[in-house]
């Protein structure tokens, strides 16, 4: 379904189903006080449409196993993200529950599903990792859960979702998101008299980058896959990535193609140099465009032509990655990747990738950023001046130390 059609039934039927749902919770506290869960048996985590946030959520993941170690964790996603989370192998595969996004129909009746196998389940807590989504918190209350935990708006304006969570989050737009969301956890080991939740110092040695690691087979057989359009690429000395792309949720987050086609033309002046375009079928009219441009054998375009572990598998046998702010930023800092990411609309300070194998590229605007979770990543810019200032030579000139 169109993004944008998702954002206005989220808008126009969620608020008057959160505002319903708090009243009913209103309702019954009158009658009952809410039951707060001491020893969890299963926990369910929410994350639809965000394959990156998965990554920067692994932290989260591990320090719920880390304080409920005989907890069972459960994850709701839209279908076709749930790879993302099958490779973090932190959740158990059958314990994944998916709604599908393919047209209305198949929406709503996958939703009804999910939440009847949730009731069925009977969920302990569900954890709602979407900052201001209604939908999302409409689920963690239908689903059944007893405790609910979520961000809450508190004082800030808009974006309402109901008052119907258990354990309310403050989100906060001046750490970055791996923290917010640990926060989700310490939430329900916090005092339930503090407001806003969670206080608590941040520390650094929470926050573990899972590393995923390529068998010799799978290395051997995307290499493959690369000599059957290029055979010299064995010959290679480096093999730098690049993602054009960065889906069209948030099309402004892409640096220009032009520059892209710049920059490879220098890059494939170095003797041994082969670049390879990645991105998913869809996204190949970018690609064909860099190709066609540059004109040249060591330019491979491989978009569409892997599955999402054969990404994995190409990560872990190149050097370089040079991308625009997207899910591969944060699939990159599982493996050994110097990875390369441009920022404009989205701040680093939130979402800059994990580890030490990261470089930012970010022209810091006044406008900047102007997409964020509280106006639900949506931006009135026309020209996104903040990336395109982002210059060749400068990007070449941190690129070309690496390459040696």
């Amino acid at each position: 379904m169109d993004i944008d059609f998702m954002r206005f039934v989220d808008r126009k039927l969620g608020v008057p189903i959160c505002f319903m749902l708090s009243c009913i919770h209103a309702l019954g506290k009158i009658f009952k006080k809410p039951e707060f869960i001491k020893t969890p048996k299963k926990i369910l985590f929410i994350e639809l449409s965000e394959m990156g946030s998965m990554v920067l959520a692994y932290p989260l993941f591990k320090k719920t196993k880390e304080l409920f170690p005989e907890t069972e964790l459960y994850f709701l996603t839209f279908k076709e993200n749930r790879y993302a989370i099958d490779i973090l192998d932190v959740i158990p595969r059958e314990n994944v529950i998916t709604i599908s996004t393919i047209n209305f129909i198949s929406f709503l009746s996958s939703t009804v599903s999910a939440m009847w196998k949730l009731r069925m389940k009977k969920m302990s807590i569900a954890i709602d990792m979407e900052f201001f989504a209604r939908f999302t918190t409409i689920l963690s209350y239908l689903g059944g859960a007893k405790n609910r935990i979520g961000f809450f708006r508190y004082h800030n304006e808009g974006l309402y979702k109901g008052n119907f969570q258990t354990h309310k989050v403050a989100m906060n737009p001046h750490i970055h998101i791996a923290f917010n969301y640990l926060n989700l956890i310490y939430a329900f080991t916090s005092s339930q008299k503090d407001v806003p939740l969670t206080k608590k110092p941040i520390e650094e040695k929470d926050i573990i980058i899972p590393k995923l690691k390529t068998s010799e087979v799978a290395k051997k057989n995307i290499l493959s896959k690369l000599k059957n359009i290029n055979k010299h690429i064995v010959n290679a000395k480096k093999i730098i990535l690049l993602n054009p792309n960065a889906s069209d949720k948030i099309p402004l987050r892409r640096w220009p193609t032009e520059n892209y086609i710049e920059l490879t033309k220098l890059l494939l002046k170095h003797e041994g140099v082969f670049i390879v375009i990645t991105g998913i079928k869809s996204e190949k009219r970018d690609s064909d465009m860099i190709c066609d441009n540059v004109n040249s054998k060591r330019c491979i375009n491989f978009a569409g032509k892997t599955t999402f572990s054969e990404l994995i598998d190409l990560y872990n046998v190149s050097d370089i990655l040079i991308t625009n702010d997207s899910g591969p930023t944060h699939f990159s800092t599982m493996t050994d990747l110097k990875t390369f990411v441009f920022f404009g609309p989205e701040t680093p300070d939130l979402y800059s990738p994990l580890g030490e194998n990261g470089r930012v590229f970010y022209a810091d605007y006044t406008c900047s950023p102007c997409v964020s979770a509280f106006n639900q990543k949506r931006s009135a810019c026309n020209n996104n001046k903040c990336l395109k200032s982002i210059s060749v030579e400068e990007v070449y000139r941190e690129v070309k130390k690496v390459i040696g």
